[in-house]
């Protein structure tokens, strides 16, 4: 089986090395069949390991492939952990790019540097298939960066505009401060547990429970409460969570594709997955999981309504992503992850579609985005219109579709939950279930009712995409119908991940609520006597009735809102605050310490002052030496007179 889980990570990152390094001899043609059979075959293989361990219930998989390094008996290594959880991932993953990289031939073909995309993104998926199989912090952290330099080159790959070189500066520069933390963490974990390996972690976490830390002098914390936190700021960067969100939106400025494939279905999820896995420690500290819940609970719902004045079709879809990372957080929080993993799964398939259909928008509008200048979309392009539909009613978790059946898990879950935070997550989560509904149909139907707003000549040329567009598409509206009907069962309240998650009794929040369990049709019965699908509902009647029924009350309500509408407009105002207080704050600091430091302290006293000071010694010196035969020889005299004098005073 090692051959074969080798096979996976490498495959994708053996298209990239031949699609990047030797694009002239493949072409363009053959940079893109390297690269979707390598993923192709990871999805394969990604799916043989599901069937094997998850349907059948094989054993882990966990050994060392690699020793990297040895240093005074730690032990650096490459190797696996695959379990139900993370074989659940890696098909997720594999798929997702899989449908991704056959969507990008259509949507990048006049690029100039369609090769180099196709590597990117193949590095890409190697990247994040290491992450998610890791079984050390050491390789997990190789996999979170080389995510983050991936995401770097991809965001940015348009290189010529500056918009996407600040997005891809600001993406890294956001993603430093969250895996500082991350780092901190794995240090913390190295120095107490003495070992980077998750078994050996795992296994000596409940031993440690009481042990404290000094943050500050004085200051006594709970390790774990430190770990968790400090792994959570990783999170926090990785997954978009406020206060570091602010990358997310703008990420954006890369190609369609990358954002279906990094900003929706993997990538994002990466801190989601790892607070998952982390579950042994993040049991042990109450205070760390109502941290997780709280932030988790603040980006679902303010996130959310930064998506109702959205005009960009991507930047919708966008903090649609932001606010659904926060319901999986806010589950994490409530030490239901397997109900986050679930949401994470579902939210892979309807968001990668989402995307992807606001990509083939985009081609059919000539790259056209914002959605007030669309319309009647639906008659010239009727594959992506009901796709599209799928993709919303999955999001806002319409009963049936998979999106209903892992928020509405969440949402039990932590109305069950005791934890502190909790009473406030649940309302926030609620109340987000409308206003997702609300942006969500708001861009469904500006793009494909009412109206055509668009030009004469783009309205002429509306067509749908080729199949390389469309079949993925379909490709994933498939389990954007079905995945969440299939897993339900399994994954909140059967034996799915076994030992992979776990959760400590007092704290298992999904098992008393499978007592009650009854079957897919009975959950469909439950959620509708819920208020959560009744408050989506509202959300798609007001976007009707708004925009739709009566298209002039939402400029009427701008400038009756206006102050509301222009915080929202400036996201609450966090990249002002970063870009003139951090920002702004770290050049005057910089340009103070280059006058004073630079200029005054090492040019003006150390280098020039040195100089100056040489020049007025040897000033001094020049006068002394005259040539003159009798000053000598008084100088002479003088001295000796000094000395004898100095040695009769002894």
């Amino acid at each position: 089986m090692l051959s074969l889980y080798l096979a996976i990570p490498l495959a994708p990152l053996v298209g990239s090395i031949v699609s990047g390094l030797f694009r002239r001899a493949v072409g363009r043609a053959g940079a893109h069949w390297v690269t979707i059979v390598g993923v192709a075959l990871a999805t394969v293989l990604s799916g043989v390991v599901f069937w094997h361990t998850v349907v059948l219930g094989a054993a882990p998989f966990n050994a060392s492939v690699y020793t990297w390094a040895l240093s005074g008996g730690l032990r650096f290594e490459v190797g696996f952990l695959v379990d139900s959880l993370s074989a659940s991932m890696i098909l997720v993953v594999s798929f997702v790019s899989l449908m991704v990289h056959i969507y990008t031939i259509g949507y990048m073909r006049e690029d100039p540097g369609y090769q180099r995309f196709f590597s990117y993104i193949s590095l890409f998926t190697f990247a994040m298939l290491m992450l998610v199989m890791s079984n050390n912090f050491l390789q997990l952290f190789f996999g979170w960066e080389a995510v983050g330099l991936a995401s770097y080159l991809l965001i940015g790959f348009w290189y010529e505009r500056e918009t996407a070189i600040a997005a891809n500066l600001k993406a890294f520069l956001v993603n430093r401060a969250g895996d500082f933390g991350f780092l901190l963490g794995i240090a913390a974990v190295l120095a107490h547990f003495g070992s980077l390996d998750y078994g050996e972690v795992f296994a000596a976490a409940p031993g440690l429970k009481d042990v404290t830390v000094q943050v500050l002098p004085g200051v006594e914390w709970s390790l774990m409460t430190l770990v968790g936190i400090l792994l959570f700021v990783g999170a926090m960067g990785k997954s978009a969570q406020v206060p570091l969100h602010v990358w997310l939106p703008d990420s954006m400025e890369g190609p369609t594709p990358i954002s279906a494939l990094i900003h929706a279905a993997t990538m994002v999820t990466a801190g989601i997955f790892m607070v998952a896995r982390m579950s042994p420690i993040y049991e042990l500290s109450d205070t760390a999981l109502s941290f997780v819940l709280v932030i988790g609970a603040v980006t679902a719902f303010f996130m959310g309504l930064v998506g109702l004045v959205q005009n960009d079709i991507k930047r919708v879809v966008a903090y649609s992503t932001l606010s659904q990372l926060g319901y999986m957080t806010v589950a994490l929080g409530a030490s239901a992850y397997a109900a986050g993993v679930f949401h994470l799964v579902t939210h892979a398939f309807f968001k990668a579609l989402l995307f992807l259909a606001a990509g083939s928008v985009i081609i059919a509008m000539h790259h056209e985005q914002d959605i007030r200048r669309m319309g009647g979309i639906r008659r010239h392009m009727p594959v992506t219109y009901w796709t599209s539909l799928v993709g919303s009613l999955a999001l806002i978790g319409f009963p049936g579709f998979s999106g209903f059946f892992s928020k509405d898990a969440i949402l039990e879950a932590v109305h069950h939950s005791q934890r502190p935070g909790a009473g406030f997550a649940y309302l926030a989560l609620v109340a987000g279930v409308y206003v997702t509904a609300l942006y969500t149909f708001r861009m469904f139907f500006l793009v494909f009712h009412g109206r055509p707003r668009m030009d004469p000549h783009t309205l002429e040329h509306l067509h749908e995409g080729p199949a390389v567009i469309t079949v993925p598409l379909i490709g994933l509206a498939i389990p954007s119908m079905l995945a969440g009907a299939v897993l339900v069962g399994p994954m909140l309240f059967g034996d799915y991940f076994r030992d992979a998650i776990r959760v400590l009794p007092a704290n298992d929040v999904l098992a008393e609520w499978g007592g009650h369990y009854s079957g897919v049709l009975g959950f469909v019965a439950h959620g509708l006597s819920a208020p959560p699908v009744w408050l989506a509902m509202a959300g798609v009647v007001t976007a009707w009735y708004l925009y739709l029924a009566r298209p002039d009350l939402p400029e009427r309500l701008h400038g009756a809102l206006r102050p509301l509408h222009s915080l929202l407009e400036k996201g609450y105002g966090f990249d002002a605050f970063y870009r003139r207080v951090l920002a702004g704050g770290a050049r005057a600091l910089g340009g103070v310490l280059w006058r004073l430091g630079d200029q005054r302290v090492i040019d003006g006293w150390l280098v020039n002052g040195s100089a100056r000071t040489a020049g007025l010694l040897s000033g001094l010196v020049r006068r002394i030496q005259t040539g003159y035969l009798y000053q000598y020889a008084f100088a002479m005299i003088a001295g000796l007179v000094a000395l004898l004098g100095w040695f009769v005073r002894g």
